[in-house]
């Protein structure tokens, strides 16, 4: 039998909590709700890099994980 993907994460829609509850993101909540509140939300999964803490660390797999 063949696990379920978990549930898309809306990084525009998450609070801190379930952010910090996706894997690759845990701990990098406050900074996710903070830098989409400053400017009006997300438009690409790839502004994530651009999120004090998260250059670089966000990989595909975690991603995967998120939806707009």
């Amino acid at each position: 039998m063949v696990e379920a993907a978990p549930p898309q994460v809306n990084i525009n829609k998450a609070s801190q909590d379930e952010l910090d509850g996706v894997e690759g993101l845990a701990g990098h909540g406050f900074e996710i709700v903070r830098y989409r509140e400053e400017r009006g939300g997300f438009t690409a999964l790839r502004q994530l890099d651009e999120v004090p803490g998260l250059s670089g660390k966000v990989d595909d797999s975690t991603r995967e994980r998120l939806s707009l």
